[in-house]
């Protein structure tokens, strides 16, 4: 029986993208995808058929791809990050859904940008985080005003997605509005642009002042909660260990007062096995 592969390609080089999503893409008999994206797969294709197509064609891309499945043809659709988040594998659930459609279906997780520009600058995302897309092209901007108040509310981690474009600057000023309601001016931000891509660029700022750095769709920004801070390049989120462990030499973390120790839960642990 022919499947559908949603393949996650992650940042886009193909050392951090999964050996299950290599091996798919060379085995399909088609892969469709954006230009972009399957240009980066390149040293992955040989005799595949390819189908490829711009921005704002993902329909089109998504009714493809059923159809040579339908057909009797492996497919291999390929996203960017992850096909489950802002990326295909919603909508073509959608089409196959609304038809009534019998058939093999499976996703290859991927990279995120979130996970991928957190990782460039130390561990933003240390604690409890989310995502908000600012791109107001299928979701209604008061609706993202109201996530974006309610992350802010929440002390979530913060990783917006879409956050310019030429034809929409304000979207990002009026976020950072809302969140400066509810946060320190200080806050750390990241701006990530085109992780793992040969125009990476990142640039460390605050909450305050972010938005006069030069970015634009292809960035991801990071806004740390109430408890991130900045080190060096880093940008630290607390899981927050150091309210509950100590080393054993009763050293802590910054200079807290010694919860339990790492000694006693080593020991505790041997007791419950």
């Amino acid at each position: 029986m022919a499947k559908l592969s949603l393949v996650g390609l992650g940042p886009g080089s193909l050392d951090l993208m999964s050996i299950r999503a290599q091996d798919v893409i060379r085995n399909a008999d088609v892969v469709v995808g954006y230009g972009l994206y399957v240009k980066l797969i390149a040293p992955l294709i040989t005799d595949q058929a390819l189908v490829r197509s711009g921005m704002t064609k993902e329909w089109q891309r998504a009714d493809c791809a059923i159809k040579h499945v339908l057909e009797g043809q492996n497919v291999a659709l390929v996203c960017s990050g992850d096909a489950g988040m802002y990326a295909m594998a919603p909508l073509v659930f959608e089409l196959i859904a609304n038809q009534s459609l019998q058939m093999e279906v499976e996703t290859i997780p991927g990279i995120t940008a979130a996970n991928a520009c957190a990782s460039l600058v130390g561990a933003p995302l240390g604690h409890d985080s989310c995502t908000i897309s600012l791109s107001d092209l299928l979701t209604p901007w008061d609706v993202i005003t109201k996530r974006i108040e309610a992350a802010a509310v929440a002390d979530f981690a913060i990783t917006f997605y879409n956050p310019r474009s030429r034809k929409r600057q304000n979207h990002i000023i009026e976020a950072q509005e809302i969140l400066l309601k509810h946060r320190a001016p200080e806050t750390p931000v990241a701006v990530v642009n085109a992780a793992y891509r040969g125009e990476q660029s990142v640039q460390l700022s605050t909450l305050d002042k972010f938005t006069e750095l030069v970015f634009g769709m292809n960035a991801a920004v990071i806004v740390g909660n109430s408890s991130s801070y900045r080190f060096d390049d880093w940008i630290v989120t607390p899981r927050g260990y150091k309210n509950k462990y100590t080393l054993e030499d009763g050293a802590t973390l910054a200079g807290q007062t010694p919860g339990r120790s790492l000694k006693q839960e080593t020991e505790s642990s041997k007791e419950r096995v």
